[in-house]
């Protein structure tokens, strides 16, 4: 029930319904303004007509009062006229008493039925009054008085009224005609916006299913941006990117399980051989103790290496929480200097601190950066040698190198120095004493802090670790 609610509609839907209602809006838009412009023009025409025959009427009684043949001939012409739509006309005197109409008009259009007549001076308007007589008949009627003869004082009162049944009754059949388009093309405007957003989704189907293909054995497998629309090329580099990610870590993950078997191989085997050794025959205690001694040294070595790998698996979190503070580099150096000064004496190895500056960081991973790194310079410099420890602090941050004279990597290793349990060679390994993680250490804390770890070598003159602080 709780994931039924989550759910939400799928973009297919969201664009078919916003396409629909798109759609449905510009349709609706559209037909209101070809009704609204159709009946504007069928009314002002009308309107006109009225007006235009009002203004007829006047013309005639104004300038030939004496002759009411004209007058007559006007009134019974447009009432027997075929031509659509008919109007009907009707003159009255001062006293109401009807003196001309057309044919019929009496019994359509009474004279109580009209509107108001406009002044003998009044422009007739363009807005005729629209009724519905007892006919059924639809009507546009005005009223007007008008001079009789000019200079004079009479008047006579005209009554226009025109059918306009005809065209109301286009005015509503188109109406009708523009609801029965309009709810045609939001139907059409449905199928349509299925079919078009399915297939501009197809894309997303087909990543989608080149996804699906690819698992842990085919994690080489890659989306190939150029058959997709440019929209979606940012996607697709940006899923192969991510599996680029994925392949890497899988491959360092199985890399270090393997390597990690095989540094637990050698001191496992190495204690088993020792107790098999030990009680194939009796021994005397004192060979007893020599076993033992020697099971501690592989015991020791295991210890360090599983502290080594649970502190690598807690650096590796982001999120873990670091004491930040802001510390002497000099006081630093010299503190691990004297940590590793008897080992260095008994190698006849020289460690010099120089340089000065401050950093912000947690002090005892900064203290095992820098004792990891003297450790491993102390390992492969030989009697004779020189350390040096330089700090330095600038506006972009603070550095601190550690430099020896040691026998030097070869290029080729460089790039993999920091990786788990990675050794350069036999001959270095044999003389290490280590599990191969103490630059994966350094740069597991380098990280912490937001810096970086980078090594320089040259065979035959010695190495150069910087550590890099950002301000």
């Amino acid at each position: 029930m709780s994931s039924g609610r989550g759910r939400s509609w799928s973009i297919a839907w969201r664009l078919t319904s916003l396409y629909v209602l798109l759609s449905a809006i510009l349709l609706v838009v559209a037909a209101l303004f070809l009704y609204w412009l159709l009946q504007s023009n069928l009314r002002h025409q009308d309107n006109s007509t009225v007006a235009e025959e009002i203004h007829v009427l006047r013309v005639i009684l104004r300038q030939r009062p004496d002759n009411p043949t004209i007058l007559r001939q006007e009134v019974r012409w447009e009432g027997g006229s075929s031509e659509a739509p008919p109007i009907y006309e009707r003159v009255l005197n001062r006293a109401g008493i009807v003196l001309l109409q057309t044919q019929g008009m009496k019994r359509i259009a009474p004279v109580s039925v009209f509107p108001s007549p406009i002044g003998v001076r009044q422009r007739p308007p363009h807005t005729a009054e629209r009724r519905t007589l007892a006919n059924g008949q639809i009507y546009r009627l005005m009223s007007a008085w008008a001079a009789l003869g000019s200079g004079t004082r009479r008047e006579r009162l005209l009554q226009v009224a025109l059918d306009v049944t005809h065209s109301e009754g286009v005015i509503s059949m188109y109406r009708n005609a523009l609801a029965l388009v309009v709810l045609v093309g939001v139907l059409a405007s449905v199928g349509a916006s299925l079919f078009v957003v399915r297939k501009g989704m197809t894309p997303l189907a087909d990543i989608t299913n080149a996804a699906r293909k690819i698992s842990v054995t085919q994690l080489h497998e890659r989306l190939r941006p150029y058959r997709f629309p440019v929209e979606l090329h940012s996607l697709a580099e940006a899923f192969n990117e991510m599996l680029d990610r994925l392949e890497e870590s899988f491959t360092r993950l199985s890399q270090f399980s393997a390597d990690l078997a095989h540094e637990l191989r050698t001191p496992i085997n190495n204690l088993m051989g020792e107790g098999e050794v030990a009680l194939a025959r009796p021994r005397t205690p004192a060979e007893y103790h020599q076993v033992l001694e020697s099971s501690l040294e592989e015991y020791s070595r295991l210890s360090r290496m599983i502290d080594s790998l649970l502190f690598l698996a807690r650096a590796e979190n982001q999120a873990a929480p670091i004491d930040l503070a802001v510390l002497d580099l000099r006081q630093e150096t010299e503190a691990v200097r004297e940590f590793h000064e008897a080992v260095a004496e008994e190698q006849q190895v020289r460690i010099v601190c120089e340089g000065a500056g401050q950093v912000r960081a947690d002090p005892i991973l900064l203290r095992r950066a820098l004792s990891n790194l003297l450790s491993n310079a102390l390992r492969y410099t030989p009697p004779g040698g020189c350390i040096e420890m330089v700090s330095s602090a600038s506006t972009a941050g603070s550095d601190v190198l550690v430099r020896d004279s040691g026998c030097g990597i070869a290029a080729e290793h460089l790039p993999r120095l920091f990786d788990r349990f990675y050794r350069v060679d036999k001959t270095r390994s044999e003389r290490s004493e280590g599990a191969g993680l103490g630059l994966s250490i350094v740069r597991s804390i380098m990280a912490l802090h937001g810096g970086a770890v980078t090594i320089e070598s040259t065979p035959g003159t010695g190495t150069v670790v910087r550590l890099h602080f950002p301000a």
